[in-house]
Order: structure tokens, then C-alpha cells, then sequence
């Protein structure tokens, strides 16, 4: 793959990405079209009262939109603590690290952009990732393997890759699909607690069917909005990996980086899925456990493109 083409690559991607982000709302519109829809089908005549769906969706529409805003408000004063409770980071000290903070300092001066916060995880794995929605909370965490054991031209490749991460706004675009797949997950709970409970309470088979074809929608909305979220995250690696090569001129560092995390990027006390999608390298380990019960479908679900055909693309820039 030429430079050109990956260049045209990303850009593609980026337009993708950006379709992708508004998918999520047509989403949850749409899934609250259905209930409404569901819920206003009259058995008698059998037949759907369109005068109150239209009435009701309306009214509906603009208490979901406040609803998800509120989602998103709390989300964005938390994120940083949430994010660095649930990793265990630390601020990693700049006296005992004076590597990654050079290397860091002189990529930013590169980019021009300001310098982010820089944070450790005391684990031997090798891994990092970025995070933050603005320039105050923007953050590069590092753990304690990826520094000690990788060579300096390494180092700096996953270093400019977290910064492109930041650069490009992916760790704010990750945080909304993040926030919209929550949603959905609330609405996946509150529906089968309606249909296990709400159903039991009523007696009522016909009560209980229409609660059962909510459920089977607000399910099948959840998995769609994986896949969103998941393909946006995949994307946004081929595209942070480019940018790093770009812009320290040594893409073969960032392969042979890579290289190291591969089957070593496993964290030991580390159980959000939320924070595993934003490290390097969130890929099984082994090549079959990828695969699971669902066969090559579990790799729509994966977070992350194989490490390998990352590295094949950084060997060819």
C-alpha cells in the first residue's frame, strides 16, 4: 500500500466514521418509532393507530433526545476519573521518566498541540492508550512494560500513535459510542425485567407478547450498536498507526513495537471492556480464541483489526 493510498484510506475511513456516529441517534429514534408502533397496534380491528403513533412519537422524540444529552453531560465531567479508576493509573512522574516526557514533549511540538497529561499502570504488560475530551483532561497512559522493555524509536511510535488518537478526536468519538451502546445496554435490562416481571404481574398473554417484540427490538438495536461501535474502533487504529508513521518518519519502529505488544498486552487486573477498546492492542491473544462459539462472526465484534495486517500495512508505508 503506497503512502498515497493510505492517506486516501483515511480519509475515507474518517467519512465512514463520521456516518457511523450518526447512525447511533437515527438509532435510538427509530427504536423508539417501534415501541410506539408496537404498543398503538389495535388486535381488535387489527390494524395501527397512525393518528396517535404520529401524536405520541412526537411528544416521545424530544424527551429521548433530553434524556440522551443528560447521558452524555454526566459522561463528560466524569470520564476521566471513571477511566482512570477502572485502569488503576497513576501520574507517572516526570523526574523518573524523563524519556517519555522528552519524547513526548518534542511529538506534540511536531504537531503542535499542547501536552497531555501522562499516567502510568504498574503492570508488566505492554499496552497503552489515550484518553480525554478536551485539552485539559487529554491523557497518554503508558504501562510499566511498554516502558522499560521497548527500544527508544519504539517507544516514541506508540507515543506518536496515542497521540494521533488525540489528535484526531478518536478517544471524544469513542467516549460517544461508548455512552449510546450504554444506553442501549439500560434499555436491554429495563425491557427484560418488563417482560420477566411486568408479564408475570399481568397474567395476561396478550400483554406479555407485545412487552416479548419490544424486547426482541431493543436486543437487536443493542448488537447493531456493537457492531458501530466496534467497526469505528477498528478504523480508527489502521488511521492512528498511519499517522504516527507520517510523522516520525519510522513506521518499521512502530511494526517491530507491535511486534513486542503482540501476545503481551494482556493486563492482570484490568476488567472494563470500555477501557480495553481504547489501549494499542485489545486482540486475543491466541488466534482461535477470536473465534468462539460464533465461528469468524466474533470478529465483528472485535475492538481492534489483527495486529498482524496493522504491521503488514506499517512494513509497505
Amino acid at each position: 500500500m503506497s503512502y498515497t493510498g493510505i492517506y486516501t484510506q483515511i480519509k475515507r475511513n474518517n467519512r465512514k466514521s463520521i456516518m457511523l456516529l450518526i447512525a447511533f441517534p437515527t438509532l435510538i429514534l427509530a427504536l423508539l418509532f417501534a415501541i410506539i408502533l408496537i404498543l398503538n397496534y389495535d388486535q381488535q380491528y387489527q390494524q395501527f393507530q397512525w393518528q396517535q403513533i404520529e401524536q405520541y412519537f412526537y411528544q416521545s422524540a424530544p424527551v429521548a433526545i433530553v434524556i440522551t444529552a443528560v447521558w452524555f453531560f454526566i459522561a463528560y465531567f466524569a470520564h476521566a476519573s471513571i477511566i482512570n479508576s477502572a485502569a488503576h493509573s497513576e501520574t507517572l512522574s516526570r523526574k523518573e521518566n524523563m524519556t517519555v516526557y522528552n519524547l513526548t514533549e518534542n511529538l506534540c511540538m511536531q504537531m503542535g498541540m499542547p501536552m497531555p497529561k501522562l499516567r502510568i499502570i504498574e503492570d508488566n504488560a505492554l499496552n497503552a492508550f489515550a484518553s480525554g475530551l478536551n485539552e485539559k483532561s487529554y491523557t497518554v497512559t503508558l504501562t510499566r512494560g511498554i516502558i522499560n522493555k521497548l527500544e527508544r524509536d519504539e517507544l516514541e511510535g506508540v507515543i506518536a500513535h496515542e497521540l494521533m488518537h488525540i489528535r484526531n478526536r478518536d478517544v471524544r468519538l469513542l467516549v460517544i459510542s461508548v455512552v449510546f451502546v450504554g444506553i442501549f445496554s439500560l434499555l436491554v435490562q429495563v425491557a427484560f425485567r418488563s417482560f420477566l416481571y411486568g408479564g408475570m404481574r399481568s397474567g395476561g398473554r396478550r400483554n406479555n407478547g407485545g412487552v416479548a417484540v419490544i424486547l426482541i427490538l431493543v436486543v437487536i438495536a443493542y448488537f447493531i450498536s456493537l457492531m458501530f461501535r466496534f467497526a469505528l474502533s477498528r478504523r480508527r487504529e489502521y488511521m492512528a498507526d498511519a499517522g504516527a508513521a507520517d510523522l516520525t518518519k519510522k513506521p518499521r519502529a512502530l511494526a517491530s513495537a507491535l511486534r513486542k505488544i503482540s501476545g503481551n498486552s494482556h493486563l492482570s487486573n484490568l476488567d472494563s471492556e470500555d477501557v480495553k477498546e481504547m489501549f494499542i492492542d485489545n486482540y486475543p491473544d491466541n488466534k482461535d480464541e477470536g473465534l468462539g462459539f460464533l465461528g469468524g462472526m466474533d470478529r465483528w465484534f472485535a475492538t481492534h483489526p489483527p495486529i498482524e495486517k496493522r504491521i503488514e500495512v506499517l512494513e509497505k508505508f
